[in-house]
């Protein structure tokens, strides 16, 4: 029975709230633009700042996650304020005895991995070439630390990596401008002066929003090959330093204890005393994105405040309707509950009527941006997730309720002779 009478309220106030915006079209259409524009604002800002922050975060993607990397250089600057590049340029780079080191006695690590390589290095194969490409050396964990699909051949074998055996796995762009017309599994390529057999192709990457390193201008090969070509040596000068990246298990939250014995590890190793300050840097993915969403927090919060304006403006639109509404309708009142109608029922009716008016202003609002997600902006993917779909609904709603519910108990609380001998 409750069902039938909710089912009856709702249909009820959709006829009271259509009736009023066929009627009184330029009226309603100005009042509900306040609602529009500020949900418009709002969902606006969020899908951008959504689309934005997802976008720069699959452009880390080749940072990998849950890893803790040891570099010379810090992410962001270890004492808050300047960043000392003059302090941290003097620190040794990691060395493959270090990582041999780690390898052998960390407990907290699940993956260690050394990568090191060299950028713009000029790939040959007959009369083809590719000075655009990344090498990259790494041990046999590297794919477990660094996103690099394979679609098609193989990653390296234990023994290939531990031996430095020529061969190599390449990206979509060394395909493209090396192997033009042919397979290149099992084709030979010339790396300064030496010859590597390719074993794999990593899948097709494209151009990431930040234009961030992409596996496509990748070559990679065993670390111990990597140096008989590259100079990977530890001093403070050489810009082809190596990084060792390790992953540690899902038990240790937020890498906590595998961050600390790196650290307590790394110290005796290279003989640092107690108070002795740290010549190596402990990197996380994690502070770049903590940075990045703190960023766009600020940026959401404009958006909240810049949209609210213009919400409360609405608001007192849709007050202004169902106050003239409820005067209109006062004698209709007067003969509803005369004839049984229930204070609530009158109450939820308004109430109602009020969301719907407002739900009709916000999904105009939300429909503008689901326009302008089909503009395309190059590598920004702007996507009107369900999320703010919700939001910009439940938000349009609680405007509704707020700008509603004077006028629906005014009308609840009517007394019925004096309201059927009103003139409206």
């Amino acid at each position: 029975m409750k069902l039938v009478v909710l089912l009856k309220l709702i249909g009820e106030s959709f006829r009271f709230a259509w009736n009023s915006l066929r009627m009184n079209v330029f009226r309603t259409v100005l009042s509900l633009l306040g609602v529009t524009v500020g949900i418009f604002a709002i969902i606006a800002v969020l899908t951008v700042v959504d689309s934005l922050e997802r976008s720069i975060k699959q452009s880390l993607d080749f940072l990998g996650t849950s890893v803790i990397y040891v570099q010379k250089w810090p992410f962001v600057p270890e004492n808050e304020g300047e960043f000392e590049w003059w302090r941290y340029w003097r620190r040794p780079n990691a060395s493959y005895k270090e990582f041999k080191f780690l390898e052998a006695n960390l407990k907290n690590a699940s993956v260690v991995a050394i990568i090191g390589g060299s950028r713009n290095v000029l790939v040959k194969r007959e009369n083809n070439s590719y000075n655009q490409v990344t090498l990259r050396g790494g041990s046999y964990y590297y794919n477990e630390v660094f996103s690099s699909p394979i679609e098609k051949g193989r990653y390296f074998s234990v023994e290939e990596t531990e031996i430095g055996r020529n061969i190599a796995i390449i990206g979509y762009n060394i395909v493209k401008n090396i192997f033009p017309d042919t397979d290149p599994l099992g084709k030979e390529i010339s790396i300064k002066g030496l010859k590597f057999s390719v074993i794999g192709v990593m899948e097709e990457e494209g151009e990431s929003f930040l234009g961030t390193p992409s596996n496509d201008d990748n070559i990679i090969i065993p670390y111990v090959a990597l140096r008989k070509i590259v100079n990977t040596g530890t001093g403070a000068w050489n810009e082809n330093g190596s990084t060792i990246g390790i992953k540690g298990y899902e038990s240790d939250i937020g890498l906590i204890e595998l961050e600390y014995e790196i650290a307590g590890m790394l110290r005796s190793r290279r003989g640092l005393k107690p108070k002795e300050e740290a010549n190596f840097a402990i990197n996380r993915p994690e502070a770049i994105m903590d940075i990045i969403s703190g960023v766009f927090d600020v940026i959401g919060l404009a958006g909240w405040v810049i949209g609210g304006f213009s919400i409360l403006v609405g608001g007192f639109g849709i007050a202004n309707i169902m106050f003239v509404s409820v005067r209109e309708r006062t004698p209709i009142i007067g003969i509803q509950k005369s004839l049984g109608a229930k204070n609530y029922f009158i109450l939820f009716q308004f109430l109602f009527e009020s969301i719907f008016l407002s739900l009709i202003g916000g999904m105009v609002g939300l429909g503008i941006v689901y326009l302008l997600s089909f503009i395309s902006l190059g590598t920004l993917d702007l996507v009107l997730t369900f999320k703010n779909v919700l939001l910009g609904a439940g938000v349009s709603s609680l405007i509704g309720v707020i700008s509603g519910i004077i006028p629906a108990v005014m009308a609840a609380r009517m007394d019925p002779v004096i309201a059927i001998r009103s003139t409206g």
